[in-house]
């Protein structure tokens, strides 16, 4: 199965609610994941809180032009403990 990021929301800090198309969901900390060039600018809160689903590219993306991929995001989910659902 090809997995898509279908919702998304900014809650705090670094994290963000996922659901994907394979009816998981919860919530994903990318305090951690952000570092290389184009996710250095997302340590800036205020850019950070600024995700939004790209439904053509079928993941969360932000104004920076910096995206993950919908199967790391899916692995850090299943990595996570206590997921929840909002």
């Amino acid at each position: 199965m090809i997995l898509h990021v279908t919702d998304a929301k900014h809650l705090q800090d670094y994290q963000i609610w996922l659901k994907f198309n394979d009816d998981a969901e919860g919530v994903v900390d990318l305090s951690k994941e952000l570092w290389g060039g184009m996710f250095e600018p997302l340590k800036d809160l205020s850019l950070f809180s600024q995700v939004k689903l790209d439904t053509e590219l079928d993941t969360i993306v932000w104004p920076n032009g910096a995206d993950l991929a919908p199967e790391f995001l899916h692995e850090l989910l299943q990595q996570s403990q206590g997921t929840q659902h909002v």
